[in-house]
């Protein structure tokens, strides 16, 4: 099981390298939950492709990185779904006179403080109406047990690269 992000070119052929000969599940979260929204988000990216879309991530005030992988794995999702490169339409920051928003943009908003496990919201944002779909994880069990789902899901599986996807049976 591989559940963090991060990974460098070399690490990820690595990773790739290995499944040849091993299961191994693979993926910025771990939680059936965030799983389960990230497919939400990619079908709703697909079906309003002129809805604007923000991730707003909230995590506890010692992370250290933002945004979080698990931000980064749902604008994926979406970027995905456009068939657009997330690394090219990823707003990061604004402050101050920043101009309009460009169309096709993916913003991501960071908060941090408290000890908040990790709050998710993905809104598309469309003429005169907003879907806000999201994930808020209240105990950090949410993951080992996806893990361990992953664990006896991957026990007769043949060797290969999985994601969480797989583990739940849904695209």
């Amino acid at each position: 099981m591989i559940g963090t992000t991060g990974f460098s070119a070399d690490e990820e052929s690595a990773i790739r390298a290995a499944a040849r000969h091993a299961v191994i599940v693979k993926s910025g979260n771990m939680s059936m939950g965030v799983t389960l929204l990230a497919s939400l988000v990619a079908r709703a990216a697909r079906a309003l492709p002129h809805f604007d879309i923000e991730i707003v991530e909230m995590h506890h005030r010692l992370k250290v990185d933002a945004p979080s992988g698990t931000a980064l794995l749902l604008g994926q999702a979406a970027a995905e779904a456009r068939g657009i490169p997330l690394l090219e339409n990823a707003v990061r920051a604004r402050d101050g006179h920043t101009g309009e928003r460009q169309p096709g943009t993916i913003g991501f908003a960071s908060v941090r403080g408290g000890t908040v496990v990790g709050e998710h919201q993905v809104i598309l944002a469309g003429p005169y109406e907003r879907i806000v779909l999201g994930h808020v994880a209240e105990d950090r069990a949410i993951f080992a047990n996806g893990a361990i789902a992953a664990v006896r899901w991957g026990q007769d599986k043949k060797p290969g690269l999985y994601n969480m996807r797989d583990v739940l049976g849904i695209e």
